[in-house]
Parts: structure tokens; sequence; C-alpha cells
């Protein structure tokens, strides 16, 4: 019998648990934690992205239905408040390291596939408005009753990843 993965499970692969926790370790981001674990909060919202969920309700109904699958990747579904206390408490350092880390994996993988060159290095800058809740984030002054922030991000066409970005008001 031949055995397969999720595509999921093929995405998080991707990013090795021992560096996962070498960074929890270095920047003391489950410090006083006795709750939902840093990789449970991470695949969470991972699920979150790939499956374009808008809230909570919705990342926890989904990784529910799921829940015989989630064995594998070491987590069980998380509740809706201990995903909220995560993202409000745990600090977002832990996830930078992390994107580099992948960042730099797939950019060495992808470097070698190239069928067609430009003289020049192919970059392309795209702009988009993310919608915020402005009695939440009255510092995201994008309308006078919505908040919004702006995400610039340069990508870099050789390995089709974005390498820059930088977040700023929804009116800039």
């Amino acid at each position: 019998m031949t055995a397969s993965c999720s595509m999921f499970s093929q995405i998080l692969k991707l990013i090795p648990r021992t560096d996962f926790q070498r960074i929890v370790q270095q920047t003391g981001a489950e410090y006083r934690s006795n709750g939902l674990s840093s990789w449970s909060q991470f695949v969470a919202m991972l699920f979150c992205q790939l499956g374009r969920a808008h809230s909570l309700r919705e990342i926890e109904g989904g990784l529910k239905s799921c829940e015989g699958k989630l064995v594998h990747l070491g987590i069980a579904a998380p509740a809706r408040s201990s995903l909220s206390y995560a993202n409000a408490h745990r600090p977002w350092e832990l996830f930078e390291p992390v994107f580099y880390g992948l960042y730099e994996r797939v950019a060495a993988q992808v470097a070698g596939k190239r069928k067609f060159r430009f003289k020049n290095k192919l970059v392309s800058l795209d702009s988009t408005v993310i919608d915020l809740c402005l009695s939440l984030y009255d510092w995201a002054k994008f309308r006078r009753t919505k908040g919004a922030v702006k995400l610039p991000l340069v990508l870099d066409h050789d390995g089709y990843l974005p390498c820059f970005g930088v977040i700023t008001d929804g009116k800039v």
C-alpha cells in the first residue's frame, strides 16, 4: 500500500520542527505558557491563510472537521479563545525567523530552475489594502469610519517570492 501525505502536511514539512522549536526557545515565545503551543498556533494560522478563513470561528471549525488528520501534525484543533489569546500575547518575533528561513530554503530550490532570463533582475511592486476595524486599530486611519493598512510588496521574479514589504497606514 502506498502512503501519501496531504498537501498541507507537505507544506509543513518545509519548516522542520526542530528548527521551529529552536526559534521558540530563542525568542522565549512559550515562556510561562501552559495552553496552546507555538506549533499549534502556527499550524492554525497557516491553515487560516491557505484556507482563506476570515474568522477564528472558521479556523476552529475547519480544523475540527479534519481533526483525525491533525494527529500526524502533532496538534489538536485549538479552541477560539485559546487561539485568540495566543495571537494577542505571543510575540510576533517568533514568526520572523521562520519566514526568513523558509524564504532562504525555497529561494535556493527555485534558483536553479530558470527557463527564461532577463538581462537585468526583474521585480514587481504590488500594493494591497487590508481592511481593519477602526475601533480596534485606531492608528490605522483610512476613512472616517473604516481602518486599513497598506502592504506594498516587492516580488522577486527569480523565485516568485516577496523579498521586501512595508506596512503603512491605509491613506499612504
